[in-house]
Formats: structure tokens, sequence, C-alpha cells
């Protein structure tokens, strides 16, 4: 008898900005971190209904990219009020619907662990 493996089938979703197709995973967030741009988070955060990115949207976005580049993991919400300076009600107003979730998908990262 031979002993068969089991194939799996693998589902590239992709996303095009500005002509570039970028791997995206099954929650639409960038498979790779490295492919993000501020220009590639604008148009993410249309698509998103979040409209034009403020100051504030920066600085969450930046927060956020800064950990995962030092952990490797995006930070939580408790994490993003405790310390980068938008408290928990501005983080809502700036991302409303899921938060973290959609701050890290703007921010071209996995979707943090704490979110369903």
């Amino acid at each position: 008898m031979h002993n068969l493996e089991a194939m799996k089938e693998v589902s590239v979703v992709t996303l095009e900005i500005f002509g570039k197709t970028l791997a995206v995973d099954k929650d639409g967030h960038l498979a790779n971190p490295g492919d993000w741009s501020e220009a590639i988070a604008r148009e993410i955060a249309a698509t998103e209904g979040i409209g034009e990115l403020t100051d504030q949207h920066w600085t969450v976005i930046h927060f956020m990219r800064g950990v995962y580049q030092e952990e490797g993991a995006p930070p939580s919400i408790r994490r993003i009020t405790k310390e980068s300076g938008v408290d928990t009600k501005g983080l809502y107003q700036l991302f409303p619907n899921g938060p973290a979730k959609r701050a890290a998908k703007i921010a071209g990262l996995p979707k943090p662990k704490s979110c369903v």
C-alpha cells in the first residue's frame, strides 16, 4: 500500500492598488506588511469608509507599525489607548466598528489576536 499525502488547496487572495497586486489574508489584511506604504494606507482607508486620514489616524497607524516591527504582533486596543496618546473614545471615533482590526488593516498589519 502506498501512503498518499493529502494536498491542501491554497487560495491566494489579492488586492490591486496603484496597479500593484498585493497578497492579502482571508480578512483582507496585507499578507506582507513590507508591501505597505502611506499611499496604500490611504487607499485601504477609503475602501474601509474611513475617509481622509488625520494626524490622529497616523499617530495610531505609526504606533501600531512600530510595535509590530519591535514585537512581531500588532498591539491590543488597551495598549493602543494606553501608549499611543489616543484615548478609547477617540480610537473608536477614528476607526469605528472594530478599531484595532480596522487600524491594523490600514496599517498593513495582521489582525490583532485580541480581535474576533
